[in-house]
């Protein structure tokens, strides 16, 4: 019971960020949104009778049930509870609250993608979505699990910005929507795959078993050996791989020349790292 109230609490909490971002940075029209709300607002400007939210919802209907198709019940009814809660706190908020116009517009593409970025990472962290092209995003996701949910979430969503774009007669609009998407999606990505990164060191060594033990029990970080083969030399050589947080590079840099200071070492970055030790697995994310 715990679980799902925390789980539809963080939600509520992504959807009422996920609102007032687009009250108070984009409902004007100087920044371009994207995805279905992006749809809704050129709908809206044209036709101003028609209510955003009522549009998203009901926009919404064909890709939720796509959803229900390829991710199950479970992502149906929180998503439909993400989508109907914040497609109505668009209205409300835009209908009672007063919001002040930003003089910057660069300011609020900026503002605006931040704060859609944390309202949508909250909600996809939950293994939900507010419909739309985020649903299209996880359909993608299936496909295209070696890319980031936020970078395909953006793709899809440019197309809208430039349509977003045609009704207001305003490139700058588009080029402050394309900003406001590409800050959102990296914020996005942020929330939902961590702020700290990792990295991943091959080491090289004539004393593979000295640096691994130095690694093991002062950073508590575990190995693996991997078989290579020197291209010159013939050499049979064991490789140590080894994960660890960005924080840690100068510890595995100073325990590698402790063990021995002629090793060859690479070390590269990784955009995700998933097991023991590290984040845990999230299905569409």
């Amino acid at each position: 019971m715990t679980k799902y109230l925390k789980k539809y609490a963080l939600i509520t909490l992504g959807a009422t960020i996920y609102a007032l971002a687009y009250n108070a940075f984009f409902a004007n029209g100087s920044v371009a949104f994207g995805g279905v709300t992006g749809i809704a607002q050129m709908l809206h400007a044209l036709v101003p009778a028609l209510p955003v939210g009522g549009l998203v919802i009901a926009f919404n209907i064909p890709l939720f049930l796509l959803g229900w198709k390829f991710f199950g019940g479970g992502m149906l009814a929180a998503s439909l509870f993400a989508m109907g809660l914040s497609s109505t706190l668009l209205d409300m908020m835009g209908k009672y609250l007063t919001f002040p116009v930003l003089s910057d517009t660069l300011l609020s593409a900026l503002c605006g993608g931040v704060a859609i970025g944390v309202g949508l990472g909250l909600i996809f962290l939950q293994g939900a979505t507010t419909g739309g092209t985020e649903i299209v995003a996880k359909l993608l996701k299936l496909r295209l699990s070696y890319l980031p949910t936020g970078k395909l979430l953006m793709a899809v969503d440019l197309a809208v910005i430039a349509g977003v774009s045609l009704v207001f007669r305003s490139l700058e609009t588009a080029l402050y929507g394309v900003v406001a998407s590409y800050v959102s999606t990296r914020v996005m990505d942020m929330v939902l795959y961590g702020l700290d990164t990792a990295k991943v060191a091959y080491i090289i060594s004539d004393h593979p078993q000295e640096i691994a033990r130095v690694i093991m029990n002062e950073l508590s970080r575990g190995v693996t050996y991997l078989q290579g083969e020197g291209g010159y030399t013939g050499e049979t050589k064991r490789v140590i791989l080894c994960t660890f947080k960005d924080r840690e590079i100068v510890s595995v840099k100073e325990a590698v020349r402790r063990a021995d200071p002629h090793a060859f070492m690479i070390v590269t970055s990784t955009h995700e790292v998933l097991g023991e030790g590290f984040g845990g697995y999230q299905q569409g994310v």
